[in-house]
């Protein structure tokens, strides 16, 4: 599973309020994001611990959220 967004960030307030969310950042007790996807209506949050892949958060794209691609091709 791979994915072009290395990073989002979830809020109207970037610098402030926003939450941040990338690609490799440590979560939830020792879990690693392993990947971000868009969809057509939401991004979704997978995270990893050892071999299981697993998804975690969903966020509607009616929401403030500014993204950040991978650039590395």
């Amino acid at each position: 599973m791979s994915s072009l967004v290395r990073k989002i960030s979830i809020g109207r307030d970037y610098k402030n309020d926003a939450m941040h969310y990338a690609v490799g950042q440590e979560v939830y007790g020792n879990h690693i994001i392993h990947s971000i996807i868009e969809s057509e209506d939401k991004f979704s949050i997978f995270i990893k611990k050892n071999s299981e892949v697993l998804p975690w958060k969903d966020f509607n794209k009616n929401m403030a959220i500014a993204v950040e691609y991978n650039l590395e091709y």
